[in-house]
């Protein structure tokens, strides 16, 4: 690990993370700053927005923990019982010192998979990656090669056990205390079951700037019609195939001189980028997810 990474993470003070919305009304940031700092909490991060059509607020707050009169086992209780039922706010309550735990399911593509770990590897993110979940053996070398735990379970063509595989998986899950997934180029589809035990907590990339090419050979059918960029989107899962709240999207330029192999050379590259930025967002705890929609602090 880079020494600037051991030294940040010897400096980094526990801080608490809160984001929330409910409907826009006077007073919230005052009411909410004022609880922070009247029990010596010293603010160190605040963003809000208001969405002035559907009339939400939303905003999130850090604050450090040291010399915080309120336990942090209690902040909750005492944000529920003070504001949440006054302003029917809904809220999320984080810290920084609790580290997400990261499972990632791949199939046989690498690129994502390497993109991460070595991001992973290099300590740029604060998280824990306790296990990489496959239906195939083909990466299982990836994963040697950065000491990961990696698990195999085969889905019959018919699909025929794949209520019995994805039973096994969330065992596993549970077991690893893993809080969120990443697919990266996972090439199954995740049913309802996984989806609400981790609702906004799976994110996927897909091979295109949604909405586009659907199907097979995304970057070939893209060649045939001209296109001049194409794009990744990353974006939570939902029961509703690829179309969950949008996270992260980018687009790369194109020219009549690319043929199919050198888009998905530019695609593969875009993807990688794309997701990364999406998961450090969510481990970061700057992704507020209202109705199909994410609201991205800075």
């Amino acid at each position: 690990m880079h020494e600037f990474y051991r030294v940040y993470r010897k400096k980094m003070r526990p801080t608490a993370i809160m984001l929330l919305h409910c409907p826009d009304q006077k007073g919230i940031i005052s009411e909410v700053t004022k609880f922070i700092t009247d029990n010596k909490g010293n603010i160190l991060y605040l963003d809000q927005y208001v969405d002035r059509q559907d009339g939400m607020f939303f905003m999130r707050i850090e604050w450090e923990l040291e010399n915080f009169l309120i336990p942090r086992e209690k902040i909750k209780e005492y944000i529920s019982t003070l504001y949440a039922q006054r302003y029917k706010m809904t809220f999320n309550l984080y810290f920084n010192d609790i580290r997400p735990r990261m499972a990632i399911f791949v199939s046989k593509m690498s690129h994502c998979l390497y993109d991460l770990l070595a991001r992973y590897k290099s300590g740029e993110w604060e998280v824990d990656i306790p296990c990489i979940i496959s239906n195939h053996e083909d990466l299982r070398y990836v994963a040697e090669q950065f000491d990961i735990p990696y698990y195999v379970w085969s889905i019959k063509k018919d699909h025929s056990n794949k209520a019995e595989v994805e039973e096994a998986e969330m065992k596993l899950l549970k077991e690893k205390k893993v809080t969120f997934i990443v697919l990266a180029r996972y090439m199954q589809i995740i049913t309802e079951k996984m989806i609400e035990a981790y609702p906004h907590h799976i994110i996927n990339i897909h091979h295109s700037f949604l909405p586009a090419f659907v199907g097979a050979k995304p970057y070939h059918q893209a060649w045939e019609r001209g296109v001049k960029i194409i794009g990744a989107t990353s974006h939570y899962v939902t029961s509703d195939l690829d179309a969950g709240p949008i996270i992260e999207q980018d687009v790369v330029r194109i020219t009549h001189k690319d043929d199919p192999d050198s888009l998905v050379l530019k695609g593969r590259d875009l993807e990688k980028i794309v997701l990364s930025r999406a998961v450090t967002k969510h481990i970061q705890r700057k992704i507020l997810t209202y109705n199909n929609k994410t609201i991205i602090f800075s």
